[in-house]
Parts: structure tokens; C-alpha cells; sequence
């Protein structure tokens, strides 16, 4: 997938204004916040449970290479192979030339962000080899040829009217609109993919060092046959899945479908451990493909709390920002705050200078980071990078600059200050709102701001702290 993140203003304007996504948008309170909170209710020690979490993350990153060596180890003893990709390319070519090696004609796959991070599906189908997404929300983004727009739940942007539109379309069926007969008819066109498919890819959200085993946690059946009707499985994720061990799954466990859908458990928690053995019904071949793109150069440096990530989906979720706009407007594979930090760091913070800015530091998504990253903290400081980079526009910088100069004279910056407050208060007029503000057009196009009241803070607690002060006074 192409970052297109330099154009989140103009992609942000159009959604605001997309009135069925602002609909589809709000299922988002509804269902995952609300259901978040209440699972969150059944922990006495959540707080704990999370320190735990991030702790298991940290130690992991800490000793990365360690641990990845040890799951390679332990996966190969197993009898799967594991390729190591330094970038997206590279995990394309290795899955194409194992298309190549074992004849595959047939791709089926299971919800994979990494795999969308590759354009996975335009390199196979270039290749000459057909590609099914099986999982529900991903099958119907294949059929309307768009991105997902939530990690989770993909198709969130999407109402029930326009999916059964585009079923009648593509699969020339009477039109349905009940949820469970559009679910069904889905079913019934995959199911001949699921047996005549000669590969299965799926992702991974953890891969544990002691056992050498892919795990995916997912609610819908589709994950498990991808994974086993196929005679060739490939798992692909990134490096930073690793976990030392199954206890510390576990842990992690307890806090991603909670965070992500709100539910105490997912449906389908499948471990995979190598390829089948002899007698066995399963793949006859497993590889696992971890991908470093970029991830590594985090190690190290002030952003690796991001690789903590779980890819629950939490933080957008509760984001006042993706909840207005969407996962589109981002641009690239991850929205909301995760996405404004990764597609920076890994994409390249030239093509994301806006997403660090999308945001109003409010800190939600940090308190509900089952892994406890600083998701405002690490925004800002990608903020002062462009800074000091000279990335923003010039008229931002010398705003700043000028802001700067008076902030460290007090005599100045209180005259300014005063001056400010009362030219503010003259522009309200009688309605005491401002329609139009110089320089901050972006603020007031679409909001009136309330005028001050013409004095400033410090006016205004001199005249109601001095009678304090000398009652105080008049007492001692």
C-alpha cells in the first residue's frame, strides 16, 4: 500500500463531510469503547496486569535478538523454515518465489496488516497467482479494490446498505441486506477457495520464542483453515512479535481482545507449530517470514515503546480524531495515534508531517494502551523533530520563533498578552464570538471562537487575590 499520508488535510476535509461514514463512525462508541470499559471492569488488577504487559514488551525488545535467534531455533527443530526480510520487497520475493517453488496457482489469505504494509496482493497477482482474503471485512474491501480503514474491523467505514450493493454486483445474487444472509452468501463464495487453494498466508499477532509456534487471535473460523486445508502455510509478521514464552502470552492474552473488541476472550486463539507431521491432517510445508522494515532503527532510540504495540486498535478507538475522520484520511496501512507514530518512523517522517499534528494530546489512547506506550509523548517529540529539521512550513516556525522571543522577556509578553486580550475582546463585538481569526484560519473556518473577556489571567487573579491576601492579612 502507497503512503499517501501528505495528504491527510484534504483527505480529512472530504471525510467530515461524508455523511454515511460519520454514521459508520459512530458504531465505534457503541461497540468497541463501551465494551472495552466493561470488560476492563472484570480485572480487580488491571493496572497491574497492564504494568505486567508492558514489562513482558520491554524485556523482550530488550534482549530482541536473543529471542528472535531462540524462536528460529526452536521453529526450525520443528520442521519450519523461517526467512528473515530486511524489507517489504523482500517478503514479496520470498513469497513469490515459494509460489514458484511449489506451483501454486491459489492464494488464500487471513487478515495480515503486515501483508497490506507489502502490497502483498499486488505482487502475487503480478506474479500470476490468484489471491482470496477470506476474512469477512477484508473480502469485501477486495471486492470494493479499497484499503482497510481500522486494524480490527476493517470494513467499519462501510454500512449494511452499500455492502449488500456490492455483493449483488459482484456475485450476481438477488440482493440481501440482513447482516446474517450477507454473512452466509460470503461463506458460500469462499468456500470453494478454502478447498482448492494450494496456499495459505496468514500473519501472526505473536510468535513465542520457547516454543517456536505462530499465534493468531481472531473471531471468525477462516484464520484456521487458511492455516491448515492448504498444503503450504506461510505466516508473516513482523520481528518485534516475539515473546519469550507461553506464560507471557498469556499475559498478553488477558488484554488484546479486551482492548480490541471489547470481548473477555476471542473466538479462535490457534497456535501453530510447525508443519504436520506423518499421519497428520495439515500444511506440508510451514515458512515463517519476519520482517524488519525499519523496526529495527527504533532500538534504541526514544521511539521504541511504539514496538511495544499489540495492534489492538484501542487508541483509535478512543481517539477524538480517527473518530471524526476515519482510518483513510491517514493514508497508509495503521491510522489514529499508532498509526501517526509508525508511519512516521517506518514510512518516513517527510511523508507523514501532518499525523503527528492530528492529534490534540489528550492522552486517551495513552491511558487505554493495554502496553501503557506515551502515545502523545512520542507525537511530540516526532513534533519538535520536523521543527528541528525544518520540515514545517515557514510561517509555523517563525510564529514560534516570535512566540519564543517574548516568552523569555516577562515585561514583554505581559504588555503583549494585555494588548492581545483586549484587541480580541473589540474583534467578539457584541455577540463576544470571533467569526475570522488572522493566521489561524483553520481554527475559525469552521467555529466561532469566544472572545476573551479582555483581560488577562494574570489581571484578572491580581484583582480577586488581593482581597484574600489581606483578609489573610487582617486574621494573622
Amino acid at each position: 500500500m502507497q503512503i499517501a499520508s501528505m495528504h491527510f488535510k484534504a483527505r480529512a476535509g472530504g471525510k467530515l463531510a461524508d455523511v454515511k461514514l460519520q454514521a459508520a463512525l459512530r458504531k465505534l462508541q457503541g461497540n468497541f469503547v463501551k465494551g472495552r470499559a466493561e470488560r476492563m471492569l472484570e480485572l480487580d488488577n488491571f493496572e497491574e496486569i497492564r504494568s505486567a504487559a508492558a514489562a513482558i514488551r520491554d524485556r523482550t525488545l530488550a534482549n530482541l535478538d536473543t529471542y528472535l535467534q531462540t524462536f528460529e531455533r526452536n521453529a526450525t527443530s520443528r520442521g519450519a523454515v523461517v526467512h528473515w526480510a530486511e524489507t517489504i520487497d523482500d517478503v514479496n520475493r520470498i513469497v513469490c518465489e515459494l509460489a514458484g517453488i511449489y506451483g501454486v496457482t491459489k492464494v488464500i489469505k487471513s487478515k495480515s496488516m503486515v501483508s497490506e504494509e507489502c502490497a502483498l496482493n499486488d505482487a502475487l497477482e503480478g506474479a500470476g497467482v490468484q489471491v482470496v482474503e477470506t476474512d469477512l471485512g477484508e473480502y469485501i474491501l477486495q471486492l470494493a479494490k479499497e484499503p482497510p480503514s481500522h486494524i480490527i474491523a476493517p470494513v467499519i467505514h462501510k454500512g449494511r446498505e452499500e455492502i449488500a450493493d456490492l455483493f449483488a454486483e459482484k456475485h450476481h445474487l438477488p440482493r440481501q441486506s440482513d447482516p446474517a444472509l450477507l454473512t452466509r452468501e460470503a461463506r458460500e463464495q469462499l468456500r470453494g477457495h478454502f478447498l482448492s487453494a494450494d496456499m495459505g498466508i496468514s500473519g501472526a499477532n505473536f510468535v513465542v520464542a520457547e516454543t517456536g509456534s505462530t499465534v493468531i487471535v481472531t473471531n471468525e473460523g477462516n484464520g484456521r483453515m487458511v492455516t491448515t486445508l492448504p498444503r503450504v502455510h506461510v505466516a508473516i509478521t513482523g520481528i518485534e512479535k516475539v515473546v519469550a514464552t507461553r506464560e507471557d502470552l498469556t499475559t498478553l492474552l488477558r488484554l488484546l481482545p479486551r482492548s480490541a473488541t471489547g470481548q473477555t476472550i476471542s473466538n479462535y486463539v490457534s497456535v501453530t507449530t510447525g508443519p504436520a507431521q506423518a499421519g497428520e491432517a495439515g500444511p506440508q510445508h510451514f515458512h515463517i517470514i519476519l520482517l524488519d522494515g525499519g523496526r529495527s532503527k527504533l532500538l534504541g532510540t526514544d521511539m521504541q515503546p511504539m514496538l511495544r504495540c499489540i495492534r489492538c486498535g484501542a487508541c483509535m478507538n478512543h481517539c477524538p480524531v480517527y473518530q471524526s475522520v476515519g482510518g483513510h484520511a491517514y493514508g497508509w496501512v495503521y491510522p489514529g495515534p499508532m498509526g501517526s507514530i509508525l508511519t512516521s518512523t517506518l514510512g518516513g517522517m517527510e511523508n507523514a508531517l501532518d499525523l503527528p499534528q492530528a492529534s490534540t494530546l489528550c492522552n486517551q489512547c495513552g491511558v487505554v494502551c493495554p502496553v501503557k506506550i506515551p502515545l502523545p509523548e512520542l507525537m511530540r517529540k516526532l513534533r519538535e523533530r520536523q521543527f528541528v529539521k525544518g520540515l514545517r512550513p515557514w510561517s509555523e516556525r517563525a510564529g514560534l520563533r516570535l512566540w519564543r522571543y517574548a516568552a523569555e522577556r516577562p515585561v514583554l509578553y505581559a504588555r503583549l498578552t494585555r494588548l492581545a486580550a483586549r484587541l480580541l475582546k473589540l474583534m467578539g463585538g457584541n455577540a463576544r464570538l470571533i467569526h475570522r481569526l488572522p493566521f489561524a484560519s483553520g481554527w475559525t473556518g469552521g467555529r466561532d471562537m469566544p472572545a476573551p473577556a479582555g483581560k488577562t489571567f494574570r489581571e484578572l487573579y491580581a484583582r480577586r487575590a488581593k482581597p484574600e491576601f489581606a483578609a489573610t492579612g487582617a486574621r494573622g
